[in-house]
């Protein structure tokens, strides 16, 4: 298995651990049954992950979507830390679907899920790489697009 879908697993787990998991443990007064929950995340989190990464796009972004809205619940629209995009999940999220809810993201938004700099950002809209937004920003599609193109010349 690739190290970037182990690392995605790992996230996966770590997440349902902490904002799932642990809380219900404390209600329940560490009953057995969540240690049963464990088991079954870490068996499941492989297969989420395959759907992420290896699936088509109709599986790979259900499975994103399923994720994203039970891990980071909120009436807000999904906002991650810059950071968050430079995890495994986030990795994931930019390259099969550019953002999950934004039609428009920041130069810096884009820059962390290129991995590159505002300005990069910047230059690459300049030249016409990638998709300004009428209202500002840059297109998610088109960092996904350029993320997609990275991940062809580096095969």
């Amino acid at each position: 298995m690739p190290s970037s879908h182990t690392d995605l697993v790992a996230q996966l787990v770590r997440l349902i651990d902490i904002r799932l998991l642990d809380p219900l443990e404390i209600l329940l007064d560490g009953d057995d049954a969540v240690v049963a929950l464990r088991d079954i995340v870490r068996l499941r989190a492989e297969a989420w992950a395959t759907q992420m990464l290896d699936g088509d796009d109709r599986v790979a972004v259900g499975a994103i979507v399923r994720a994203i809205s039970t891990l980071y619940p909120g009436d807000a629209p999904f906002d991650p830390p810059l950071d968050w995009w430079r995890s495994p999940l986030g990795q994931v999220v930019a390259r099969r679907t550019g953002h999950p809810t934004a039609q428009s993201v920041s130069y810096a938004v884009a820059g962390a899920m290129l991995g590159i700099t505002r300005q990069g950002v910047h230059d690459l809209a300049n030249r016409g790489k990638l998709a300004r937004h009428p209202e500002g920003g840059v297109v998610p599609a088109s960092v996904r697009d350029r993320l997609l193109q990275q991940g062809d010349r580096h095969a």
